[in-house]
């Protein structure tokens, strides 16, 4: 990494460097949350149909996800802050175009657009932050607010949409991002210095090629199944999906410098760290994209009122996230992963009492009690999953733990939303392939639109059950596979600079 690095304690400079990074990092992270209370009033301005609807959504999260270790590489052989900029004013781009998209389509479009520029984004701004803090004790604390920030960005999404829409049209959760990238792009060349990385090797296009079209031809057979039924054109897709991932991994064995380094999934802390970096995103978009539709469509609450009720949620996922170094410093990152999935399991089944007649306590009693398992994921991932290799792998852990985040972020969507999409279809009226789109017809008589609700809040249900099962498998993966020799002194209280050096090394 380029630049000079000294012990000195960081002056004005670098704490408002910190600050200009951490506008496009909520940004980022926000947006993959953002249109989980939007998504009804984009479904009545843009009436899309319902793997439309799920593309909208996640589309985004598989743009970052795949291309954020590709975008990695890049930004070593090119210059981390020119990535940034460039990733930032496409950003901007894509979300005008997105504000002000005329169809499903056009949206779809310029939410890939800003996933691509997302993608440039996160690691580029974790290397250029660790250029600014010299001194490895306030690296460490510039890296932990990097961490919680962009964990709060997932947890205020839905209530920044909110309270956005509650006095301008749909665009404008989109529109919002526009001040942030306008001040990041006027004071990141003074305050942020340029970083690069002697790091070997060559971006395989191919790999990236692979891995991106190969998820995204499999999680759209599995979506279309789901709203539409079993054909040809879906199963079919999903068996060229799982092709092309069977060949990206394959391809990666035979690289000298892979894209993604599977053999890291041999060491059995790593591998649960990963899963825990994917599953409890997957269980948090899906809950919240249907708890959304929930509030809104099912209790004919106002987006005002569904996103206060989001709030206490939001403030334990954060708040947990922030404590949560502090406290594994005293109990392990054993016990707290353990207890990260069974409290995110419990939390999912507190979604079960749920009616179509009410359930706004029980909503918020889940959002609490999960957002502690979310809180703690987010924060002891990347630095067990980075703790669990040699420290010249930590580069290739990191990037696959952010990997994690992304992907299972996007998901939780497309797969336990397509489940709920599917028993929504089997067991609802059968007017239209989703719930919007059905109370949006007109002349419905009462028992009609009560079916309906009711339908919905059964694929809500079943939805947090998978969700719910999976955690407690892990949960119970843990507790087998975790040593328990592990004591805090040997994984939370490592000196503070080899905790920073290892994230300057994620970087």
């Amino acid at each position: 990494m380029s630049g000079q690095q000294s012990h000195n304690p960081p002056g004005r400079r670098a704490w408002l460097g910190l600050l200009v990074i951490l506008g496009p990092v909520l940004l980022v992270s926000m947006d993959g949350s953002i249109l989980f209370l939007a998504m009804p009033r984009v479904s009545q301005a843009l009436t899309p149909t319902a793997d439309q609807a799920l593309w909208i959504l996640d589309i985004y999260g598989f743009a970052v996800g795949s291309l954020l270790i590709a975008f990695g590489s890049i930004g070593d052989r090119y210059g981390r802050l020119r990535l940034l900029m460039i990733g930032a004013t496409v950003f901007g781009i894509g979300s005008a175009a997105a504000a002000l998209a005329p169809t499903p389509e056009f949206l779809i479009a310029a939410r890939a657009l800003m996933g691509v520029a997302g993608s440039t984004l996160l690691p580029s701004a974790l290397a250029v932050l660790s250029e600014l803090f010299g001194d490895p004790r306030r690296r460490a604390q510039a890296i932990g607010i990097f961490a919680a920030a962009f964990a709060a960005g997932f947890a205020i999404g839905p209530i920044v949409g909110g309270l956005l829409l509650e006095r301008f049209w749909w665009g404008s959760v989109f529109l919002v991002n526009l001040p942030v990238i306008a001040l990041f792009l006027i004071f990141a060349p003074v305050l942020l210095g340029e970083v690069r990385a002697t790091r070997p090797g060559r971006v395989d296009a191919f790999s990236v090629v692979t891995s991106a079209v190969g998820l995204l031809l499999a999680i759209y057979g599995l979506k279309h199944a789901a709203a539409e039924g079993l054909s040809a054109v879906p199963v079919l897709a999903v068996l060229a999906g799982a092709a092309l991932l069977t060949w990206f991994a394959l391809r990666q064995r035979r690289l000298e410098y892979p894209l993604m380094d599977f053999s890291l999934f041999r060491d059995r802390v790593f591998t649960v760290a990963i899963i825990t970096g994917l599953l409890p995103l997957a269980a948090w978009s899906a809950a919240a994209y249907l708890a959304g539709i929930y509030l809104q469509s099912v209790l004919e609450l106002s987006v005002l009122h569904a996103a206060f009720l989001a709030l206490p949620g939001a403030v334990v996922l954060t708040a947990t996230c922030i404590v949560t170094p502090y406290v594994v410093d005293r109990i392990g990152k054993r016990t707290a992963l353990i207890v990260c999935h069974f409290s995110i399991a419990t939390g999912l089944l507190l979604l079960l009492p749920t009616l179509t007649t009410g359930g706004v306590g029980w909503y918020v009693a889940s959002t609490v009690v999960a957002g502690v398992g979310y809180g703690i994921s987010f924060a002891v991932v990347a630095d067990t999953a980075v703790g669990a290799v040699p420290a010249e792998r930590a580069g290739s852990a990191g990037a696959i733990a952010e990997t994690s985040n992304e992907i299972g972020n996007a998901l939780g969507i497309a797969l336990l939303g397509s489940l709920a999409a599917l028993i929504f279809r089997l067991q609802g009226p059968d007017l239209a392939p989703t719930l919007d789109e059905t109370l949006q017809l007109p002349n419905l008589a009462s028992p009609i639109i009560e079916d309906a609700k009711s339908a919905f809040v059964t694929g809500l249900h079943a939805a947090a059950v998978v969700a719910s099962l999976l955690h407690v498998a892990l949960g119970v993966l843990a507790l087998r596979w975790l040593p328990r020799s592990e004591t805090p002194q040997d994984t939370a209280e490592a000196p503070a600079e080899d905790r920073a050096d290892r994230a300057e090394s994620i970087a």
